[in-house]
């Protein structure tokens, strides 16, 4: 990668800027909600700030977050590439992964309703149905795109090989897994096998879920709710050793004049130019903080001494607790 600037990527046949905007912080996850008046402003904000990368997906505040969207992007549908998921159901007596064919088309046409539009520009299966052969999902998928009501297939939390399988049934635009600095699966074999295939990798988390842009010190002083609370990384002897991960890091970033957030997003991109990242947000101030340096490309000496402190070895804890491990197709390392 230059060391000069980062451009405009590619994705599903659209030039995008490289930074977009990850929705779920708007209806879940990292404790109380914004209002939906706070919530459609951040969205409109993000607009005119340059972002045209919306992804949000079904299972964010169970239908809330596309509702959302779609009321925010009422006579600005065409300036935002927008994506959804489907395929995670944890709402009522229904909980667990359908990526059935008739589920697909079904939840499609719900998603359609609520973001108000008549097409989705990238679908993805949320997670890998180990029930449904990968095949069978894919080829639905393909035909909702000869039917014009998505523009691309996109999988997330998925293999090399399951990737590999699905692209042979059908162009695979997009691979959405975690990635940044403190979460390195994706490194193992599934950004590669994107490059192979003409994928573009969508990289969430790529601030390590606030992590590493200076937004957690004390997890005991999270939000009720917040699903950081129960990730081993927070928990126990683990965060101690992690913050000082994080304060190292943030010394890299202060001396090269950024903030850590736009420091670890721009790690992320210098990984591969077919590589875009959706850090998302609740709040204005970081959603502008995140986009202000998009076009900075981080020097390789930085990058290299960011990999020397931050990897597999010196991170305590996995990324998900126990449960949720079985729900992953993703490559993983072998247990310490």
């Amino acid at each position: 990668m230059s060391t000069s600037q980062i451009t405009r990527r590619a994705l599903a046949g659209r030039t995008l800027n490289p930074i977009g905007l990850g929705c779920m912080s708007l209806s879940w996850a990292y404790g109380e909600r914004p209002s939906d008046a706070d919530g459609i402003a951040l969205l409109h904000r993000a607009i005119d700030l340059g972002y045209d990368h919306f992804d949000t997906a079904r299972l964010y505040g169970h239908g809330h977050n596309e509702t959302l969207v779609g009321q925010a992007l009422k006579g600005k549908r065409d300036k935002v590439f927008l994506a959804s998921k489907m395929g995670i159901f944890a709402s009522g007596e229904k909980r667990g992964i359908d990526c059935h064919p008739d589920t697909i088309r079904a939840e499609l046409e719900k998603s359609l309703a609520l973001l108000q539009t008549d097409h989705i520009d990238l679908y993805y299966m949320h997670r890998r149905d180990f029930k449904v052969p990968i095949e069978d999902s894919v080829g639905a998928m393909a035909d909702l795109v000869k039917e014009g009501k998505i523009g691309a297939i996109g999988l997330s939390e998925m293999s090399a090989d399951t990737l590999r399988r699905a692209a042979a049934v059908h162009p695979i635009a997009a691979m959405q897994t975690e990635y940044s600095p403190w979460t390195r699966q994706a490194e193992i074999a599934v950004i590669e096998a994107c490059r192979d295939l003409g994928t573009t990798f969508v990289a969430f988390s790529p601030v390590a879920r606030g992590v590493l842009a200076n937004g957690v010190r004390d997890p005991e002083a999270l939000e009720p709710g917040d699903i950081r609370k129960a990730m081993p990384r927070f928990m126990g002897d683990n965060w101690p050793r992690n913050l000082a991960l994080v304060d190292a890091f943030n010394a890299i970033a202060t001396r090269e004049g950024v903030t850590p957030a736009q420091l670890s997003l721009a790690w992320v991109l210098g990984k591969g130019e077919h590589i875009v990242a959706i850090p998302g947000t609740g709040k204005i101030a970081h959603l502008e903080e995140n986009i202000a340096r998009w076009n900075w490309a981080i020097p390789a000496q930085v990058t290299a001494e960011i990999d020397a402190l931050i990897n597999q070895q010196t991170v305590a804890g996995h990324r998900y607790a126990g449960a949720m491990l079985p729900t992953i197709d993703t490559e993983d390392f072998e247990p310490a």
